[in-house]
């Protein structure tokens, strides 16, 4: 039976389809389910147009209480054990789950991005008025949206390579040009129409191939996934920082 206290529904589409809607939507044994603004899963916070904009705020929250611990006993630990406290504590969040922020635009991913840059300079002691960029770089860190973009095109690889479930590879058709051309051997994807102003622009089926595509061959035909990664790695960096 289910339990009415710990069940909960989220009703996901235009807001003016929502609002038609009543709020109490489903009758499951005998029980009325009232939808609700936002649902947690997996520690990720759904919200009812997949914005993730109240998920991202309780990142911040979380991340920024951490890091005001870290900071506190910062010059206490060598530079080695704070950056794995940093990456324990703070890294770990942005990187979780964070192929569902896919798509999402850089003014919304700026909530996290604020999140590294503050990891970075509470690790090396960086003046706020000092550039970031170089000191994320000499971190060897990539900035956020490119370790969401590793992710996606991580998942692509091994979707591909038959190291990914079948849910995922079924949503990348591989590109044959209707006739000979140079691209039929490049490993190309088909990026299928949709349209941007909806979310279909932020679904894997589409986000996969777009960026599979922009990658040099050298990425994309590394021959282990250790190889592509470093490879993928070094992509992105370069793009990121040159």
């Amino acid at each position: 039976m289910l339990n009415s206290d710990k069940t909960e529904v989220l009703v996901i589409g235009p807001k003016h389809l929502r609002n038609s809607l009543s709020r109490d939507l489903v009758t499951l044994d005998g029980i009325t389910l009232a939808s609700s603004s936002t649902v947690k899963n997996l520690g990720v916070v759904f919200d009812q147009d997949l914005s993730f904009n109240v998920h991202m705020k309780q990142i911040s929250r979380t991340a920024f209480f951490h890091l005001r611990n870290i900071a506190k006993i910062r010059r206490t630990v060598s530079q080695a054990d704070a950056e794995k406290l940093v990456h324990a504590f703070v890294t770990s969040r942005l990187d979780y789950c964070n192929s569902l922020l896919s798509g999402c635009s850089n003014k919304s991913l700026r909530t996290l991005q604020l999140i590294q840059n503050a990891a970075a300079r509470v690790l090396t002691g960086t003046k706020i008025r000092d550039h970031i960029s170089p000191i994320l770089a000499s971190l060897h860190w990539l900035p956020v949206k490119s370790r969401i973009e590793f992710k996606i095109i991580l998942l692509t690889y091994k979707a591909l390579h038959g190291q990914a479930p079948s849910y995922l590879k079924e949503l990348i058709v591989p590109y044959y040009p209707s006739r000979t051309l140079r691209s039929q051997d490049a490993g190309f994807l088909v990026v299928p129409i949709v349209s941007k102003s909806r979310l279909g622009a932020r679904a894997f089926s589409y986000q996969a191939p777009l960026l599979w595509n922009k990658l040099p061959i050298w990425v994309r035909e590394a021959d282990t996934v250790n190889t592509f990664k470093s490879r993928l790695k070094t992509f992105l960096f370069d793009k990121a920082y040159s």
